[in-house]
């Protein structure tokens, strides 16, 4: 029986829309290579997650060494060096006075976590969060998910949950345009509190750039006046980076890129390099308000993850990944622009780093093209690139490779993007 009748047969996989799947057999760098010996140039990195590339040789090193010694003991009952190591250098390398973090194992774990803490801190029930938003696939992460195409079948979920406007200035809730616009989505936070809200909201969560919702970064202003809104309220504020951290969009996180210090910060995803680990990070009061018994992770923080994370980080800082995702960054969006002016399907291109929005509409209307972004992703993978797809109307391509890839990589994946817009240019209507 091969893999993919295994998988058909075995492995429940019907939750996701799927295109043929690659037979992986080995992974470097940017490539990927299935079992017939076909490379692909990845430009999804797993959902944001092989940030410095493929078996990063520092961080696969680390990880061996610490399966040497031991594999599993439970890290919060014993004392772990490199789970203690992890947390000290996560309280060095993230903003303003965060600085006690909880091991967990998913993103999704990371903002229960966080939403638990909150709570407890702030002795108040309700949240805030963005419509479009995606934060998990737990009960409690769903809750807090503004799409209903991720919580569809999934309730009833968590009361005391509203949601503000999305900072979506390409498609924006209020018809205006940034800068002329007064800072709307942000300022109606504050009409979230009065109206949907008993004014008893322990948070307010929000990913600095938003990743399923279809890579929307909001304005530069936003955070700024969401947390002082947070402020007169005494709520707090948490930022997502499960999928944004870890160098994806030019800085270590992207809530830097804001100037605003979060209350609460989550991760996961990049963290690890592919080894499976997340936190939630947060001030010592914060942190100081768990109590005997409130929280616990079984597999949270696991010495070999913890190991590879932190070579995952030093690979980060010595080899200055989030400059590099900077820099091409702006070539991949430069580039992209320039597809965008002959292609009329392309609307908008957006996005911080190496977390690249294209997003695709069928005319002037901007009506989303769903089926051709499909489409344009499964040719894409015909031709040798991998990319994704996402948004809230399923529309957009994700360009979200390893951040070790270079302008010349760049440029043989646009060429095949090249290539596959042009096979359907004509779906868009004039």
């Amino acid at each position: 029986m091969s893999v993919k009748e295994k998988y058909e047969k075995y492995v429940i996989t019907n939750f996701v829309a799927r295109i043929e799947p690659v037979e992986v057999e080995s992974a470097e760098g940017v490539i990927v290579k299935d079992k017939n010996g076909r490379e692909y140039l990845d430009c999804f990195s797993g959902i944001a997650v092989t940030n410095a590339g493929h078996r990063n040789p520092k961080v696969l090193k680390a990880a061996k060494e610490q399966m040497d010694k031991y594999v599993h003991v439970c890290t919060y009952v014993y004392y772990v060096e490199p789970v203690a190591d992890l947390a000290e250098k996560l309280a060095e390398v993230t903003p303003g006075k965060l600085e006690k973090s909880f091991f967990g194992n998913s993103g999704a774990e990371a903002n229960e976590g966080a939403m638990r803490i909150a709570k407890k801190y702030t002795k108040k029930n309700e949240f805030i969060a963005l419509r479009a938003s995606f934060h998990g696939r737990t009960i409690g992460t769903l809750s807090i998910t503004g799409n209903y195409a991720r919580k569809r079948g999934g309730g009833p979920f968590l009361s005391g949950i509203a949601f503000a406007p999305t900072p979506y200035c390409y498609r924006c809730p209020f018809g205006k345009s940034y800068p002329n616009c007064n800072l709307e989505c942000a300022k109606a936070v504050e009409d979230v509190f009065r109206f949907d809200t008993s004014d008893n909201v322990a948070a307010f969560i929000a990913e600095p750039v938003m990743g399923e919702g279809g890579i929307i970064p909001p304005p530069d202003e936003y955070f700024k006046e969401v947390k002082s809104i947070l402020e007169r309220h005494g709520s707090l504020f948490i930022a997502d980076e499960v999928q944004s951290g870890f160098g994806r969009t030019g800085k270590l996180f992207a809530i830097e890129h804001y100037k605003v210090e979060p209350d609460i910060m989550t991760m996961a995803k990049g963290i690890a390099d592919g080894f499976p680990i997340s936190a939630f990070i947060t001030r010592k009061e914060i942190a100081d308000a768990f109590e005997v018994g409130d929280h616990l992770s079984t597999f949270g923080g696991n010495p070999v993850s913890a190991k590879a994370a932190l070579a995952n980080l030093e690979v980060m800082l010595m080899d200055k990944l989030p400059e590099k995702a900077s820099e091409v960054g702006r070539y991949l969006i430069d580039k992209l622009n320039e597809l965008k002016e002959r292609y009329s399907l392309i609307g908008d291109v957006r996005g911080k780093g190496l977390m690249v929005g294209i997003e695709l509409i069928l005319d002037k209307n901007k009506t989303p093209a769903s089926d051709v972004a499909g489409k344009i992703r499964h040719r894409a993978l015909e031709e040798g690139l991998l990319i994704g797809k996402g948004g809230i109307y399923g529309n957009v391509i994700r360009f979200q490779p390893p951040l070790i890839i270079t302008k010349t990589e760049i440029d043989e994946a646009l060429s095949i993007l090249d290539k596959v817009l042009d096979e359907f240019k004509g779906e868009y209507r004039e």
